[in-house]
């Protein structure tokens, strides 16, 4: 349930208000600013206007992660992703100074929709979960086969070796917490490295492409809006749509998967046949060749990022109540991801 937010002073109102009047959202109403539940990283919020409806996205309070909370590549990317087939909010602008917020914020449009958590879908019928999933397939190969040059998004991130500097910076981030040390996810760190597949594709990526990132329209199994691209940069679309198939390996009970589910009955497909899905629509080859690299990968990835919740945590800034139970998925997840790393080659762990 949304409520008022309290943090938010009258002086603040009045000046996200003239903000957005300065650029041409509204006129003459008043706003209201309500927390929106749900998520790990940035506080979003809803404001309201008369009838209209707004996202306000800010940096979190507190010290931040080195690179984490991306407020102003989250704006940039959907801004440029306007004018494509990606359905993206329509973006409001972008706020860069600390003296309104506390944080840099942007705000968008708000769009009248559907999140769903359970990627099983219990509400659906089952030829709408077979039509959402096809749909999911299909915005994120849309996504993949964009040329970031044509869309302003050619220095978007780095050219090249994208899997060396991802596994870099996610094990940096790790080896920098104190905390809990997790013996899965450090072999992870050792052993990734050395199992990176030859070539490179280099397009624009999400980084958290999954069901509850996006907006599902309020009465059709159809993607209206894909959300948070905090972690959105130039890098390996394989690495990014194998992140978003790692629901297939994950138990419901565990977090948010369809691991070992009857697929069929439900009218969901399989990993194979997804994987078939997205080689048809982005033409890339050798997708399947070093999947168990990329699942493995993404596990580690993936770990990391919940390992990094649970900094936040212990710091007294998470952005959401059930912070410490998300972090604590971080060794199983990992452990996952070490089962396929082991089928790299003859792999033990000390």
């Amino acid at each position: 349930m949304m409520q008022p937010d309290l943090a938010f002073d009258h002086s603040t109102i009045d000046r996200v208000t003239e903000l957005m009047r300065f650029h041409d959202l509204i006129h003459g109403e008043s706003i209201e600013i309500q927390t929106l539940s749900g998520g790990q990283s940035n506080p979003t919020y809803k404001i309201i206007a008369g009838d209209q409806r707004f996202i306000l996205r800010k940096k979190p309070d507190g010290p931040l992660l080195p690179s984490a909370h991306a407020i102003e590549r989250e704006y940039r990317v959907m801004q440029a992703l306007q004018k494509t087939a990606v359905p993206v909010p329509k973006m409001g602008f972008l706020y860069e100074q600390n003296d309104v917020l506390g944080t840099p914020f942007y705000v968008m449009a708000f769009l009248d929709g559907r999140i769903r958590f359970d990627q099983a879908l219990p509400d659906f019928t089952l030829a709408d979960r077979t039509t959402l999933y096809n749909d999911m397939n299909r915005v994120i190969a849309t996504l993949h086969t964009l040329d970031p040059n044509a869309i302003g998004l050619g220095d978007y991130g780095r050219p090249g070796n994208y899997f060396e500097r991802q596994i870099a910076r996610w094990s940096r981030q790790y080896l920098a917490d104190p905390g809990q040390r997790i013996p899965a996810l450090e072999s992870l760190i050792e052993v990734l490295p050395k199992h990176i597949p030859p070539g490179e594709l280099h397009t624009v990526v999400h980084g958290d492409f999954r069901l509850d990132n996006l907006m599902i329209d309020p009465k059709l199994p159809h993607v209206i809006g894909v959300l948070d691209w905090e972690l959105s940069t130039l890098g390996h679309p394989v690495a990014d749509f194998a992140y978003h198939c790692m629901s297939w390996h994950i138990p419901p009970h565990l977090w948010r998967g369809i691991g070992g589910l009857d697929l069929k009955a439900l009218g969901i497909p399989t990993e194979a046949e997804y994987v078939d899905l997205y080689v048809q629509r982005t033409g890339f080859k050798d997708v399947k060749t070093h999947w168990h690299f990329y699942l493995a990968y993404n596990f580690f990835r993936i770990a990391a990022i919940l390992h990094g919740i649970g900094q936040r945590v212990r710091q007294g800034n998470a952005a959401s109540a059930d912070a410490i139970e998300m972090a604590s998925k971080a060794e199983p997840l990992a452990e996952i991801g070490w089962q396929y790393a082991q089928r790299l080659g003859h792999l033990t762990r000390e």
